[in-house]
């Protein structure tokens, strides 16, 4: 597979390269991505995914394009102007991505561009798969854009899948890279009653399941990119403070997280029970499907730099 993809330098970006031959990395910063992923590809172009397509030079014997690029939803608080960001990053990169292969005379075959499970909002104890509809809060609303400015490749006889990525943990950062110092100082615990159902995944499981995603031709539209066993919040508290080998018993209050993180606190406490149907039903085999397991290796290997 030779394949292109942006948000190389992100969390997921550098373990979705080890599986790739020779892949092409577009990005804003080209000396800050062969600093950090230099020994992974040698080639690496400049794209400023807000100010127009990408060079179609990137392209030339591509058969396959990740698009993982984005505003991350986790940094600062949602003012306006982030909230802006975080919406602008994802469609008018998509937007301008779609419109450089478009513009290709040889085309990819296939885009498999990241989408997120707030496609779904607070949902309680429904599972949900790929065909449930989309909530109508403000991360939905990104969602459904967002895909459909990815789907829009299919006029060009791309085949698009849109991975709806969960908390994706795995060392050197992320979401788990966040969490692990008040754990280690036992000031960790579950987010209010911790009854809220966490979508989450291996990072090595989401990397494969991109490659899957793009070496499977019956493949299309929404695939739920999250472990096929989602656990409660107070389940993943328990096995991460057993991980650590600390306690983790204090509640963590909405209101703390309000003040912290403003309107993103929110997030933090939805309940979004989702299930992998597409991914299992097409033959993919998670290595981590269980959070036990998945925290034992994540907690028992070397980090790396991500």
């Amino acid at each position: 597979m030779r394949a292109v993809v942006t948000g190389a330098t992100g969390f997921v970006g550098p373990r979705l390269l080890r599986l790739l031959n020779e892949p092409v990395v577009l990005t804003r910063s080209p000396e800050r991505a062969r600093d950090a992923i230099g020994t992974l590809t040698s080639r690496i172009y400049a794209w400023d995914p807000m100010q127009g397509p990408p060079p179609a030079d990137a392209f030339d014997g591509v058969d396959t394009v990740f698009h993982l690029a984005g505003e991350s939803v986790a940094e600062g608080r949602w003012s306006a102007a982030q909230k802006a960001r975080i919406r602008d990053s994802r469609l008018i990169g998509t937007r301008h991505l779609v419109q450089g292969i478009a513009a290709l005379d040889t085309r990819p075959a296939t885009l498999v561009s990241a989408s997120a499970v707030g496609y779904y909002g607070n949902r309680g104890d429904a599972e949900l798969t790929e065909t449930a509809p989309p909530a109508k809060d403000f991360l939905a609303g990104v969602c459904v854009d967002w895909e459909a400015e990815a789907m829009a490749a299919e006029a060009s006889g791309v085949r698009v899948v849109t991975a709806r990525t969960g908390i994706a943990l795995g060392t050197g950062g992320g979401a788990l890279g966040r969490m692990l110092t008040p754990f280690k100082m036992g000031a960790g615990g579950p987010l209010g009653n911790g009854k809220q159902w966490m979508p989450w995944i291996h990072v090595a499981d989401l990397a494969s399941l991109y490659v899957h995603a793009a070496t499977t031709p019956s493949l299309r539209g929404a695939m739920n990119a999250v472990a096929p066993n989602p656990v409660r919040n107070s389940e993943f508290t328990t096995a991460l403070a057993a991980a650590v080998g600390r306690p983790a018993v204090v509640p963590v209050p909405y209101f703390g997280l309000r003040l912290a993180f403003g309107e993103f606190a929110q997030v933090l406490f939805h309940s979004q029970r989702v299930l992998p149907k597409v991914a299992l039903e097409s033959g993919f085999r998670f290595r981590y499907p269980l959070i036990t397991e998945a925290l034992a290796e994540i907690m028992g290997t070397k980090a790396t730099a991500a």
